[in-house]
């Protein structure tokens, strides 16, 4: 069905694509004097951020339009910047590359950022430090499109650690609450080993290949060994594993759910988590050249998608649920990343998707939380969807989406995925039908526990619907929830044809094939167990059970305990031993042969006392000393 293509190397920007770099500059130089300012800004910095982001936004869809009023062959643009230093090996440029993959998550980026934006208006009014979030959600955007914008693993570095800064900043932001200093903490320390992943491949890039440019790199990725492509491979997956919160990293995600709700709603809509999965089809060339890294790619995606899945069920936190549905759905993006040529076009364009109706059920948790008194605990609601008829309308459709309901996004996007695992393999395309069922049943049990059921409310809490500020974002989102797929849905496939090194010959998405029917009889088996099990009384409490497999989803299938017992500790007893040689032995020797100075010191101190009479005495004793050896040498 595709046909590998000859690299498209860019073509040298002009016009309107000169001024590319003000998307990132915008939101950036915004967060940096709102950080400054203090509270003079108090009263108008949130108005300006979201004025950044918007400015973004705007510059981004003119580019977009111009793009497709072009050939493929001029579709990539490089922006020239500055040479950021050189060697006399190798130079490393700041370039900007924008083409049809780029400029899409630039569009996602700020679109959905710039709701966000509107949306934390309301959500933050009261916050006495909002100023601040606001300079962070900047800095979180311009480090976001830096990422994706780069034209070079080196300058993608640079945005992916700006990312890494970011999420720490903003999921730490009420650092008065221990939790949320411990999660910010987490995240950053598990980010920094997907970063020693992508740091090793850029190693290897510049000893392998002498560069770290997209083009060049994919035009040279040929030449390389078989077994070094792969570590190259497995290396970029590390990173993208850590970024996207992939199995084994993935540790961190739920934690991060201490951050404010409009962070959750950027890190797993818009921004940080899609990192992961932007940079593996970035590398497509590497992964065209060994399929033995791609297959571990699908691998990883499919456990993923299970384990996030299977989290996604056991969860009573209404936040922490969406956070296991952001990780198994990034899970099907890994997945079809992994696939090979059509699961690259099918991975970006669940990406989208996902990235409308997950930010949009994430704000809709924040609404819900603004009526429940910052409640998150879904055994507390029950019955609101008369009182936040809004929130629930639109609730309801990004939960449409996401369970793959006949003709919204997530029919189009996740549905396709599957179809494509089962070209793969049967195993792969039983488990990924599998994940649907599963999100199908815990997506129905957040939505009867939350809008329908019994009412649970807790004493004084009284529900009501947000503002218009936090409300008129949901409704974008949700509507963009029902019709992205259809409208991206026979378009994609061609429009990232030239940027994922692969040509759709044929992408006639609308049609459901048998196993398309196969899918939506399991989805509507795991939507009737999850209304069957929740539609009548809920227990306000969580119930005992001795069941391992839901002890094993509420305590995140113990990747915390796997992490301590087998890093941790192991890491704390290699730094005690290290710890007790230094003192015994390295200090011991040192401390010794001090000491062993310093009695001599001490002795020969005794001697050089400063007096007179002492001095004779010892000259007397000395000149006695040499008669007696003279004496008894005669004698001798």
């Amino acid at each position: 069905m595709y046909l590998l293509e000859t690299v498209v190397n860019p073509v040298a920007a002009t016009g309107l694509f000169q001024w590319a770099w003000l998307m990132i500059a915008i939101p950036l130089v915004v967060s940096g004097l709102l950080m400054v300012s203090g509270k003079i800004a108090d009263a108008w910095g949130h108005l300006l951020a979201t004025l950044a982001v918007i400015a973004s936004f705007v510059i981004g869809l003119v580019l977009f339009l111009d793009l497709l009023g072009r050939t493929e062959a001029d579709r990539a643009v490089r922006v020239s910047m500055w040479e950021l230093f050189s060697t006399p090996t190798f130079t490393f440029r700041t370039d900007l590359l924008v083409d049809q993959l780029s400029i899409l998550f630039v569009l996602l980026i700020t679109g959905v950022g710039a709701l966000i934006h509107v949306y934390s208006i309301g959500y933050m009014a009261h916050d006495e430090r909002r100023r601040r979030f606001f300079a962070y959600l900047n800095l979180f955007i311009a480090a976001m499109l830096t990422l994706v914008l780069a034209d070079n693993y080196l300058l993608l570095f640079f945005g992916w650690e700006g990312v890494g800064l970011a999420s720490y900043l903003l999921i730490g932001f009420w650092q008065h609450r221990k939790s949320a200093a411990v999660a910010a903490k987490k995240a950053f320390v598990v980010n920094r080993v997907g970063d020693m992943g992508m740091a090793m491949a850029m190693f290897i890039m510049l000893t392998q290949l002498g560069t770290v440019n997209f083009a060049e790199v994919n035009e040279r990725v040929s030449g390389m060994s078989s077994g070094m492509v792969t570590l190259l491979g497995l290396l970029i997956l590390v990173g993208a594993c850590g970024k996207s919160a992939q199995v084994p990293l993935q540790s961190w995600l739920l934690d991060a759910m201490e951050g404010p709700t409009p962070v959750s709603a950027l890190i797993h809509a818009a921004t940080m988590v899609t990192a992961g999965v932007y940079l593996v089809v970035r590398s497509h060339a590497v992964y065209a050249q060994t399929p033995t890294a791609a297959l571990v790619v699908a691998i990883v995606g499919t456990v993923t998608l299970l384990f996030g899945a299977w989290i996604g069920t056991s969860k009573d936190d209404i936040k922490k649920v969406l956070a296991g549905s952001t990780m198994s759905q990034i899970g099907y993006m890994m997945l079809a990343a992994g696939l090979g040529p059509i699961g690259t076009a099918f991975a970006i364009f669940h990406l989208i998707t996902h990235g409308f109706f997950k930010a949009n059920m994430f704000l809709g948790a924040g609404s819900v939380m603004h009526g429940m008194d910052d409640d998150v605990d879904m055994r507390h609601y029950g019955a609101l969807a008369k009182a936040m008829p809004i929130t629930f309308a639109t609730f309801a459709m990004g939960y449409l989406a996401i369970i793959g309901f006949p003709g919204t996004a997530g029919f189009f996007s996740k549905d396709h995925i599957i179809e494509a695992a089962f070209d793969k393999g049967l195993w792969f395309g039983l488990l990924a039908l599998l994940g649907a069922g599963v999100t199908a049943y815990y997506m129905t049990r957040l939505m009867m526990m939350t809008f329908f059921s019994n009412k649970r409310w807790r004493e004084g809490v009284h529900p009501h619907e947000s503002p218009l500020v936090m409300t008129i974002p949901l409704m974008v989102l949700a509507v963009m929830s029902i019709i992205a797929g259809a409208l991206m849905n026979n378009w994609i496939g061609g429009w990232l044809a030239t940027s994922t090194g692969f040509h759709p010959h044929e992408m006639s998405l609308f049609k459901v094939t048998p196993i398309g029917w196969l899918t939506m009889a399991v989805v509507a088996v795991g939507v009737v167990i999850g209304w069957w099990l929740h539609k009548s009384d809920v227990s306000d409490t969580v119930p005992a059970t001795r069941n391992p497999l839901v002890i094993a989803g509420r305590n995140d299938l113990y990747g915390d305990a796997f992490n301590e017992a087998v890093f941790m500790r192991p890491g704390q007893g290699l730094v005690s031993g290290l710890d007790s040689f230094d003192r015994t032995v390295v200090d011991g020797a040192v401390m010794g042969s001090a000491g062993v100075f310093g009695g001599l010191s001490t002795g020969l101190r005794r001697l050089q006392n400063g007096y007179a009479r002492s001095y004779a005495l010892t000259m007397v004793a000395g000149v006695l000393l040499v008669a007696v050896v003279l004496y008894l040498g005669r004698l001798a």
